[in-house]
């Protein structure tokens, strides 16, 4: 798989140390599990988090230290850790773990004709996670994010103003991105969403549509 598109060098960090919430740590997962160069970089960027620990004098803990490792522990261990194995399907298998091994047996909903969208139900978390499938030759309204958003494109690809996505390149987006994909594969093209806030449209029947749409 050749993968041009990758994660932001501060996702990596974030990831390595544990600092992204649930529906992020899915998308970077399964990113990891199709990307070889960037496990390799979080694989690093661990490494140095615990070269830095062994440097760390000792400090006093707080009262309440206890309970909150705890928490964060529950709260990993909800979350898939990255692997490279599919379990005999077409879904990385961080994913599969919420969805099934199979594109083809989600329950898609339609929103508008040739967009369909399944939202992902997390148990921890404020942002959302969800899956679209775009018809060939459709677009994606122009549109801007109120925050960070992560995009993994699993099946077919889109192209915008920072170039081709296909299988395995992620989008990694913060709040000053504005842009408009437009599928360009001969097939249906397959994203994994995480996004902190309602994507921004530019037009205003989109932005009418919005709460039908619910992207």
């Amino acid at each position: 798989m050749n993968i041009h598109h990758h994660l932001d060098d501060s996702s990596i960090l974030r990831y390595a140390s544990g600092d992204f919430d649930e529906a992020f740590a899915i998308v970077v997962a399964s990113h990891l599990a199709m990307c070889g160069e960037c496990r390799k970089a979080v694989r690093a960027a661990e490494a140095m988090g615990g070269a830095v620990l062994d440097e760390t004098g000792e400090v006093p803990l707080a009262a309440d230290a206890f309970d909150r490792l705890s928490r964060l522990l529950d709260s990993e261990a909800e979350t898939p850790a990255p692997s490279a194995d599919t379990p005999g399907g077409d879904v990385p298998l961080p994913l599969s773990r919420l969805i099934g091994p199979s594109f083809a047996k989600v329950p898609w909903r339609t929103i508008v004709p040739g967009m369909q969208r399944h939202r992902i139900d997390l148990a921890s978390g404020g942002s959302s996670l969800y899956m679209l499938k775009i018809a060939p030759g459709r677009k994606m309204p122009e549109h801007g994010h109120g925050g960070t958003e992560m995009t993994l494109i699993l099946e077919g690809s889109y192209t915008d103003v920072f170039g081709r996505f296909a299988a395995g390149d992620v989008a990694d987006l913060d709040e000053h991105v504005e842009h408009q994909p437009v599928v360009d594969s001969d097939i249906d093209c397959i994203c994994l969403v995480a996004t902190e806030s309602p994507t921004r449209f530019k037009g205003i029947v989109s932005r009418v549509l919005q709460p039908l749409i619910g992207i």
